[in-house]
């Protein structure tokens, strides 16, 4: 079959609905922030997740089912296949956007190996169902069987989008015929601990135009909340979103990727079903997680016990877990709740999430990554071994690979095909989301085409210029998004420039070839505020630029300071210096511990709080973009900064 990138080269294409994103040939990056990051994932990560698959033995899984070698011990979790998969679809994303024929033969390699290890039925696990190995389904709980599959049926969608209907697109085929079949209405009453078979049907069912994967999605979503699954360790239903129907559930609950993924595929079903209910619960765990349950940073997930999220305002920076797969998934559910209803609000906490914690995962060179991401981190945190497996890091320091590896394949498939993001077409309407230098070239519904020219250096300065290079001779609609936090931007076009309030900058009209049009978004050192029902950070307050959180970094700090008795000065508000601020900041010197310093907890009782020994130390201190602390050498680092008072002397 031939590509159209108008509906098929596209990371998420509902079969219903008034827009759609935009095909990964329809724009071309040029530079900034997230080329870079597209070229580091290219040039290193794809290579280096490889790399390490292959020395430690998970994709030759696949290559011992087929050669029928199972009774030896399996190396890897039971969810290694499923890194496999995130890396082909990554694959299959790259050589669509860049022609990549490394990518190609490496894809076409890994094909080869998983489709030798397929039963006659469909069945494909190289952990479950064959001599020396666990019968197939008997672990659902933990098993992660369909987890696996669902990756696999998006890694096909990315191939069938970007090259047609060919061998991998055949194995995903047959796969979930399998499921269908096992888990249909005459089949097993189960579903899996681990949600995103049903992503993967409910897509696979889009590009393939088969209804009955649609339907088998709905089936595992309208099967999850009865309690059907078996408690783990000290873990309750909730845990697997188990415990409530999604149509009677009020927020997210439970581990954090979990929740999301469920969500982002019952966006899916909703959309293709018409399923207006189901759509509306979507918004509404939406919307109160992130007024409650969500950090500065987009982060999601503030408990380590269980990876997942607290109760309304747990928020607390230090134990903060924010792992960057949750990130990845908050982002592929805005996405799917903005195609569905166009709201602003959706694309805004996209941006958020995408540059403050999908971008600080990696660092500069794509070999090495957080897993999660706390907003403080007390100490300096230990070195990370180059050539070890590490355990799940909790922040501090990016590791090469984890021992439950599924970040960097994670965010390997989401920046192979990040551009699908920029935008959205609605007939003859084109909203710009996300701002990135480059060229829109889109082939508009009425006929026609529109190219658009973007220069700017945003997020680190707030010019956007946009350039009309060929347009129809027909009016056109432009619509910009102004973020959130977007107070006293300006647009200048032919008209003259006006102010536009944060929501959407209008334009419409027939552009001729020349034209422009300048955004000007403010992007200025800001205080942010957290809500005073959030224990953990009453009392603190942190700085924003633009999209951007800012976080102090011990390195920064003079000698004598630590970064636990520092407060940041708010009668002189931070300025702008080069990609983050410097702000004026108070070192404290506490009291000593208890009335005699011999030891005692560290609390006083009087009628006032107690002075501060001494006069405070005051300087300007850096604050950096938080995606990129511990870029040089392991820090002490925090987001939300105590206030000073206000009226003590000190030095200037």
């Amino acid at each position: 079959m031939e590509n159209d990138t108008r509906t098929r080269a596209v990371s998420v294409a509902p079969s219903t609905g008034p827009r759609r994103g935009l095909g990964l040939e329809e724009f071309h990056l040029g530079g900034g922030f997230w080329e870079r990051m597209q070229r580091s994932n290219a040039r290193n990560t794809l290579r280096h997740c490889l790399d390490w698959m292959d020395r430690l033995g998970w994709t030759a899984n696949f290559d011992r089912v087929s050669q029928g070698a199972t009774e030896a011990p399996r190396p890897g979790w039971p969810f290694s296949d499923s890194e496999i998969y995130k890396l082909m679809e990554a694959l299959a994303w790259e050589y669509g956007r860049s022609g990549e024929a490394w990518a190609n033969a490496v894809l076409e390699s890994l094909v080869d190996r998983i489709a030798a290890a397929q039963d006659g039925d469909g069945y494909l696990n190289t952990c479950f169902g064959h001599a020396g190995q666990h019968p197939r389904y008997t672990d659902l709980e933990s098993g992660h069987e369909l987890y696996c599959t669902g990756h696999l049926l998006q890694a096909a969608v990315a191939r069938a989008r970007t090259v047609g209907h060919d061998k991998l697109v055949e194995v995903a085929r047959r796969a979930a015929d399998h499921v269908c079949r096992e888990f249909g209405p005459t089949g097993r009453a189960g579903l899996c601990g681990h949600p995103q078979i049903e992503l993967g049907l409910a897509e696979l069912g889009r590009v393939l135009e088969e209804p009955r994967y649609t339907e088998q999605a709905r089936v595992f979503i309208e099967r999850r909340g009865h309690g059907t699954l078996r408690p783990i360790a000290l873990l309750d239903a909730s845990y697997f979103q188990d415990d409530v129907p999604i149509r009677e559930a009020a927020v997210w609950r439970g581990h954090a990727v979990r929740a999301l993924y469920l969500a982002a595929g019952t966006a899916d079903v909703a959309a293709d079903t018409g399923d207006v209910g189901l759509l509306d619960a979507v918004q509404r765990q939406w919307a109160r997680t992130v007024e409650r349950r969500t950090y500065l940073t987009g982060g999601m997930g503030s408990r380590h016990q269980d990876e997942g999220f607290g109760e309304d305002w747990e928020l607390p920076p230090d134990r903060a877990y924010c792992e960057t797969c949750a990130g990845i998934a908050s982002v592929m559910v805005s996405w799917r709740l903005y195609l569905a209803t166009g709201e602003v609000r959706y694309a805004d906490l996209m941006e958020r999430t995408l540059y403050n914690v999908v971008a600080a995962s990696p660092d500069a060179d794509g070999r090495a990554f957080f897993y999660a991401n706390p907003l403080h981190q007390r100490t300096a945190a230990a070195d990370i071994r180059p050539d070890r497996v590490n355990p799940r890091a909790e922040g501090g320091v990016r590791a090469p690979w984890f021992d439950v590896s599924c970040c960097p394949t994670n965010l390997a498939r989401t920046l192979a095909a990040w551009q699908g993001y920029v935008a959205s077409v609605e007939g003859d309407t084109v909203t710009l989301l996300q701002y990135a230098a480059g060229e829109l070239r889109l082939a508009l519904d009425g006929g026609g085409a529109l190219v658009l020219r973007i220069t700017t250096e945003y997020p680190h300065d707030g010019a956007v210029r946009i350039e009309v290079v060929e347009a129809p001779d027909r009016e056109v609609h432009l619509r910009l998004r102004v973020p959130h936090w977007a107070h006293g931007a300006t647009l200048a076009d032919r008209g003259g420039e006006r102010g536009v309030a944060p929501g959407w900058a209008q334009a419409r009209g027939t552009f001729a070839p020349g034209s422009v049009l300048d955004l000007r978004l403010p992007v200025e050192p800001r205080l942010s505020w957290p809500d005073p029902r959030i224990d953990a950070v009453r009392g603190c307050v942190a700085v924003e630029r633009g999209p951007l959180v800012l976080c102090a970094e011990s390195i920064d700090l003079p000698e004598s300071w630590s970064l636990e008795d520092v407060r940041l000065d708010t009668a002189r508000p931070p300025r702008a210096d080069g990609d983050g601020a410097v702000a004026r900041m108070t070192s404290v010197r506490p009291p000593p511990p208890g009335p005699d310093g011999s030891g005692y907890p560290p609390y006083r009782s009087s009628a006032t709080p107690p002075r501060e020994a001494g006069a405070p130390a005051r300087r300007e201190v850096p604050l950096v973009p938080y995606y990129r602390w511990a870029r040089r050498g392991s820090s002490a680092m925090r987001v939300f900064l105590p206030t000073a008072q206000h009226g003590s002397g000190g030095d200037d």
